[in-house]
């Protein structure tokens, strides 16, 4: 009894530090497909998922950092989601590689186009391409907003501060790589994979081709041996039918 009501406790207790520590794992987070370098171009993605089990979510609000203005963002489509990208004067002119630039992506928006949005035990990811990414910091700050079909909304927004604990809505946060020679974040490395996985199948169709051709070859001469062989064969027996003849 005493085995099984100890058990039970543990089991009981290890839920209870799962459901008080979910919440912590599902927040809304951005990564990048490869590397984000900086003073390059990268695809992001925004991972949204789904917290409520009585609601979908139905709208996510992204905010871009002022300080690191992005003068480019592109959305892909996502099916049953329209995006819109909005635009803002900066209070303050920067310069962004050499360029003076006095407006920048300010927020982009996706909304569930039939209301259903993410349903419940689901995520879903926006990507968007971005750049070029400032070289003067190691990271990105955004803020989100998830609104659900019940009306609540979520604010994504609390800097993480160094030292301390993770915040209970912690805003999503995109670390920056070392820029490289082509400022083309992961791009030129994915390009020289692709290339080298399209030349090894090259070698190897030229090196299958050249088999048959070697076979060839060996058979050919293996006939001519065999040809020759039965040539001198038969010029002997003739030389010897003829010898008995004469002999006769």
């Amino acid at each position: 009894m005493k085995v099984s009501r100890i058990a039970a406790a543990g089991a009981l207790a290890g839920a209870t530090v799962l459901v008080l520590s979910g919440p912590a794992f599902a927040h809304v987070s951005v990564s990048a497909e490869g590397t984000a370098a900086k003073g390059g171009y990268a695809t992001v993605n925004f991972k949204v998922p789904n917290e409520r089990d009585n609601a979908s979510t139905t709208k996510l609000e992204v905010s871009f950092p002022t300080d690191h203005p992005l003068a480019s963002v592109m959305p892909e489509p996502v099916p049953g989601w329209t995006a819109k990208v909005t635009t803002s004067k900066l209070a303050t002119p920067v310069e962004l590689h050499g360029e003076k630039i006095s407006e920048a992506v300010s927020k982009v928006t996706w909304t569930a186009n039939d209301g259903k949005g993410i349903p419940t035990g689901y995520f879903q990811k926006f990507p968007l391409s971005i750049g070029q990414l400032p070289e003067d910091t190691d990271e990105l700050v955004f803020k989100a907003l998830q609104t659900y079909s019940n009306k609540e909304v979520v604010r994504w927004i609390e800097v993480q501060e160094d030292g301390a604990e993770e915040p209970d809505n912690p805003a999503p946060v995109l670390a920056l790589s070392a820029a490289t020679e082509s400022h083309h974040g992961g791009s030129s490395s994915t390009e020289e994979t692709e290339a080298a996985a399209s030349a090894e199948p090259a070698a190897n169709t030229t090196t299958t081709a050249a088999e048959p051709a070697d076979s060839s070859d060996t058979t050919a001469r293996v006939m001519a041996v065999v040809g020759i062989v039965v040539g001198v064969a038969g010029v002997a027996f003739g030389v010897l039918a003829g010898r008995r003849r004469t002999t006769v």
